[in-house]
């Protein structure tokens, strides 16, 4: 497979939309200006194509091996790890106190992108520790913060997410694991956690869980649930490592895809670890590290997307299929390029446009993100808290999903060779299927945008939002040449602000037909949002000139005449969806 980082693309989003100096304006980020933002960008890329593509199949085909009670990663990947260390890339938007570059977390969600596309299994032993360092950072007693973080920041140490039971998924309530204060102010953890991604490798000296339990005298339900840091080895007081904790691996999962990550049964037998945060407010800790996996996540889905076209583009131009339509560039030839054909073109334009716009708004999220934590301004941190909170089921479900059907719409294109190994598709679609799944899948997205974040604050994160475009649109009322762009997002954002509507009071009376109709109100707002950040960019670039510039335009255009087309249809089965309950009685039948 081939990958080139989007760079200029991503520079353009930085640079043209968001514009570096606002990034520049938050506090801490002042030395952060285009040259560097571009040199990081391109460093990664060259990584990504270079050290961790290639292994990419190597990955899938040994996959990750439990024996004797441990896990060794594929081959290639502990070199290609420490090189991943060696270069920095660990601590990229780690604080420099304890060992990082300082850097904005929206690079980092670009540089997330670059890994999903070009591996996303060796992408996941550094992904968790990413979202652990955060929550200790924030969570965690000065003790904690000074003993582990640094070495989390260096990549010698990594971290996992443990919530996951056998009997209990997403309904964290029902955890059993259980945890019992010791005399010496630890705590003693006894229980089961499966589904943990990077649970046990070979690429750190150490590994540091973050495990959900509950205390002997704790509440029912998730009021009483607590997080602990269960580190794999224990620490001694001067930083070296010292015993073993109680932390077995019982077995790795065999799965549909992600092969080269190792996904683990672990056992904590009486095992020793230290509270982050307060006694029965885990759950809210480990939020934070929930939603930024969340985005994450979707990012992986849209690195896998990005991947999908460029090969699928690539393979179009050189197969050569059948007569083209109409002019043809030599007629003595038998057949000619399939990217010739319209269909093709069909496909691979709407998955650009897709992809293009998605990444808009991880850029959004992102740079809203970086306000959140560094503006000292009251009102843009409220304002920010509320774009980041609103967007997050949409970055994870829509961009999830893009992944899965870019990469199957890229594997038609390619036809029965997408169907075999050795051009990579195969892989693509399987790596791809995950996550939609995981981190809460994307219908558990669906009930927390309905549920919780069209009511939050009474409403005030999605007419926030609202009010954002609505601003955008007025300015834009008598700017005739950018109408392509603004008359359907104007539409689409008035058919949703009415759909909204509809649903808040579906909520109030008939909570399970607005919980029916979540995941197509779901889509239905992702793809007007992308369709809006599209009429921002347009905005953006009136009066410049040139191939580039151009090239958006058309992009956006297509986004509106080939994607955005289906909310109708969606708003459609969103109002009809009070007409199920009728039908409900069919599932009892034999």
């Amino acid at each position: 497979m081939i990958y080139e980082a989007p760079v200029k693309d991503m520079m353009f989003l930085l640079d043209d939309w968001i514009g570096i100096d606002q990034i520049a304006a938050l506090p801490g980020y002042e030395h952060v200006d285009r040259d560097t933002c571009e040199f990081v960008l391109e460093e990664a890329g060259k990584f990504c194509s270079r050290e961790l593509l290639p292994l990419n199949r190597t990955g899938d085909e040994h996959g990750a091996v439990f024996k004797d009670g441990a896990v060794m990663s594929p081959p290639g990947f502990r070199e290609a790890y420490a090189k991943f260390c060696e270069n920095g890339w660990p601590g990229l938007d780690a604080d420099p106190e304890h060992g990082g570059q300082g850097l904005p977390r929206l690079l980092q969600f670009l540089i997330d992108e670059m890994l999903g596309s070009s591996n996303m299994s060796f992408k996941l032993y550094a992904e968790l520790t990413h979202g652990a360092y955060h929550l200790m950072a924030s969570e965690a007693s000065e003790d904690i913060r000074t003993r582990y973080l640094p070495n989390m920041v260096a990549g010698s140490w990594s971290g996992t997410m443990c919530l996951t039971e056998p009997h209990s998924g997403t309904d964290l309530g029902l955890l059993n694991t259980k945890a019992s204060r010791s005399e010496d102010g630890t705590y003693t953890l006894t229980g089961t956690k499966i589904f943990i991604t990077s649970g046990d490798h070979d690429l750190t000296e150490n590994i540091l869980h973050l495990v959900l339990a509950r205390l002997d005298d704790a509440p029912a339900g998730v009021r009483g649930i607590s997080l602990f840091l269960v580190p794999r080895t224990l620490v001694n007081d001067d930083g070296s490592l010292g015993e073993r904790n109680a932390v077995n691996t019982a077995s790795i999962e065999h799965k549909m895809g992600i092969k080269g990550s190792a996904t683990c049964v672990l056992n904590f037998d009486q095992a020793t670890g230290y509270l982050v945060g307060a006694e029965n407010r885990g759950l809210m800790a480990m939020f934070r590290m929930m939603n930024l996996e969340r985005i994450a996540v979707g990012i992986q889905g849209l690195g896998v997307a990005e991947i999908a076209y460029q090969n699928a583009l690539a393979y179009a131009r050189e197969r050569t299929q059948s007569k083209a339509p109409g002019p043809r560039p030599d007629p003595s030839k038998a057949a000619d390029p399939i990217i010739l054909q319209p269909d093709i073109q069909r496909k691979l334009l709407k998955i650009r446009a897709q992809v293009e716009g998605a990444r808009a708004m991880a850029v959004f999220a992102g740079f809203q993100a970086d306000v959140q934590a560094r503006s000292v301004d009251p009102d843009a941190v409220e304002a920010a808290t509320d774009f980041v909170a609103l967007l997050t089921p949409l970055v994870k479900s829509y961009l999830s999903d893009l992944g899965v059907s870019s990469a199957l719409e890229a594997q038609q294109v390619y036809g029965g060779h997408g169907y075999i190994r050795e051009h990579g598709m195969e892989q693509l679609v399987r790596d791809a299927r995950i996550t939609p799944i995981y981190e809460g899948t994307n219908e558990v997205q669906a009930v927390d945008l309905v549920k919780r974040k069209l009511t939050l604050h009474e409403g005030r994160l999605v007419q926030r939002l609202f009010q954002r475009w609505k601003e955008l649109f007025d300015a834009q009322a008598t700017e005739d040449e950018l109408d392509f762009v603004m008359a359907p997002a104007r539409e689409a954002l008035l058919r949703l602000r009415d759909l909204t509507g509809w649903m808040v009071e579906r909520l109030a009376d008939d909570e399970a037909t607005a919980l029916a109709a979540a995941t197509d109100y779901q889509r239905l707002f992702a793809l007007t949002a992308v369709a809006c950040f599209w009429a921002e960019i347009v905005a953006a670039m009136a009066g410049r000139e040139g191939a580039f510039f151009e090239a958006k335009r058309r992009i956006a255009g297509i986004f509106m005449q080939q994607v955005l087309p289906e909310t109708v249809a969606l708003a459609v089965q969103v109002r009809n969806t009070d007409k199920l309950s009728n039908a409900v009685p069919l599932l009892d039948e034999a």
